[in-house]
């Protein structure tokens, strides 16, 4: 596991998926302006998990990690995602370790 997956699972649930991935990579200042963008309400109903990993990772490497979480969730829109039945966790899974392998290249 992952520390933004942790953040996520902790209980009590304090963060959603967008604040878990941004809290697990160390950008805790980010949290508090990614409170709405959890469960959809992403900027065009982009998955949270996702949403807070491209706002971390370089401008240029934001495409790569976007189409590597559409391989691996089937969609970057949380409806799909959620209607497909993948889990949250998972999302905040592959968009934490997607946004370290960017930001460690």
């Amino acid at each position: 596991m992952n520390k933004a997956v942790d953040i996520f699972t902790a209980i009590p649930k304090r963060v959603n998926c967008a604040q878990a991935v941004a809290e697990g990579l160390g950008a805790e200042a980010l949290s508090p302006a990614l409170s709405a963008c959890g469960g959809g309400r992403a900027e065009g109903g982009r998955c949270g998990a996702l949403y807070a990993a491209l706002l971390l990772v370089p401008e240029e490497k934001r495409e790569e990690v976007a189409a590597k979480f559409r391989s691996e969730a089937g969609s970057e829109l949380c409806r799909e995602i959620k209607s497909a039945g993948f889990p949250c966790v998972k999302c905040v899974e592959i968009a934490a370790r997607l946004a370290e392998e960017a930001l460690n290249r």
